[in-house]
């Protein structure tokens, strides 16, 4: 009994039960909806006392228990899905925003003044590719980029060259890459935040970790001090929520959480149950979605009509650092595969034309599987010059691999393509 005691136990075995007190709701199984806008204090000077930690106007003392006071700022659901959220990737805290592009602007704007320097790699997700380079400018953020394949010297290369070396605050990674799967290297990514780091300020490494989810990568073990996520793919899953999660240390997360309150963009009550649902089930999904993708990677680089398959499974010694990578930090292949189809935008369409299974539809993640054109859809706003450097061109199909019985997948796929004009 006392070895029993002691047993650590799986995130997959918390999902159920970690940061919920059923005898403080009914005994409930499960956490209910607290749908309420405001809580009842106990008294005048516990809501002062709640309102001084929440405004970060001072820090919470040794054993002081900080209570509820309004939604916009805390609500059980979301106390408790951000709990376990931390157990994934053993981070100190972690805030949950209504959507993945909240979370990351949020943290941007937090750690990022005007004059700063923001490093990022390519290629990115789009909608986090337009906030960066549209949007940070015009509060007067300097933005530099890197590419997959730079080493560690060339990356402070072309920081040191910039002139805008003592102006760089933040690195901001998004590995592997959406929608090439090109890996970044976490660890290396973070020396060049040290490099840049003074006594005076440190040089933060965020990585956007949305296509391995908590279980596949760990960014926080390799150096990260933020990992991001769309919580709308692997960890909702069901295709039916809008959510994002920050994680980090306390200290970082409580900024995060300070600036979250007052652009209000925190998930509300509804969001928070429906994650906590998801949450039990998310290792389960995520070990049929990797071993579908395997079987699909493997027909897809057997069929002729395909070019090329860009997925972590395909990686071998002869990819030299890429592979170093993946062996490195990735603890799956994952379940996103993008391929070129043998021609260009007419074959890519033809083929997700003819698709019966799976859905022409954005998002990844889900329980069902999607296809989607880069080029056209989810990377449309990236320039076409950039969009060939960084190999997203028109003959390119993205692909999330879902739970189905992987046999009727790959016929699907199957099928779909012979409706391919060869070239």
């Amino acid at each position: 009994m006392a070895n029993m005691n002691k047993q650590k136990m799986k995130p997959e075995s918390l999902m159920m039960s970690y940061g919920y007190k059923p005898e403080l709701s009914e005994g409930a199984i499960k956490s209910p909806i607290f749908q309420t806008s405001t809580f009842v204090f106990k008294s005048a000077e516990e809501g002062k006392a709640f309102f001084e930690v929440a405004y970060g106007l001072r820090e919470k003392r040794v054993g002081e228990e900080i209570g509820l006071i309004y939604s916009r700022i805390n609500n059980p659901d979301l106390e408790i899905l951000e709990n376990r959220l931390t157990l994934w990737d053993e981070a100190e805290d972690c805030a949950v925003f209504e959507s993945g592009m909240s979370a990351i602007s949020t943290m941007l704007l937090e750690f990022l003044k005007p004059g700063d320097l923001l490093l990022c790699s390519l290629p990115l997700y789009g909608g986090t590719d337009h906030f960066i380079h549209k949007i940070l400018p015009k509060f007067g953020i300097n933005i530099l980029s890197f590419k997959v394949g730079q080493n560690r010297d060339e990356i402070i290369e072309i920081v040191s060259s910039s002139g805008l070396a003592d102006k760089l605050t933040m690195i901001y990674i998004e590995t592997p890459a959406n929608p090439t799967n090109d890996l970044i290297d976490i660890k290396s990514s973070k020396e060049i935040a040290k490099h840049f780091s003074t006594n005076d300020k440190e040089v933060y490494l965020a990585v956007d970790n949305t296509y391995m989810g908590p279980l596949w990568q760990h960014p926080l073990k390799h150096g990260a001090d933020f990992v991001l996520y769309s919580a709308t793919k692997y960890i909702g899953g069901h295709s039916d929520v809008i959510a994002g999660a920050c994680l980090g240390s306390k200290n970082l997360i409580e900024r995060v959480k300070i600036l979250r309150t007052f652009l209000g963009c925190m998930a509300g009550p509804w969001t928070g149950w429906l994650l906590l649902r998801s949450l039990e089930t998310l290792k389960a999904r995520m070990d049929i979605q990797a071993f579908n993708a395997a079987k699909v990677a493997d027909f897809l680089n057997n069929h002729p009509k395909i070019e090329k398959v860009y997925f972590p499974g395909n990686l071998t010694p002869a990819h030299g650092e890429q592979y170093s990578i993946y062996k490195r930090q990735c603890l799956s292949n994952g379940a996103m595969i993008s391929f070129d189809v043998i021609g260009g935008e007419k074959q890519a369409f033809q083929f997700l034309n003819s698709l019966k299974l799976i859905k022409l539809a954005v998002s990844l993640g889900g329980t069902e599987s999607l296809a989607e054109h880069p080029f056209t859809m989810t990377h449309v706003d990236i320039g076409e010059n950039h969009k060939q450097k960084l190999s997203i061109t028109d003959k390119m199909v993205r692909l999330s691999v879902g739970v189905e019985n992987y046999n009727d997948i790959i016929w699907d796929i199957n099928q779909a393509l012979e409706f391919v004009d060869e070239k």
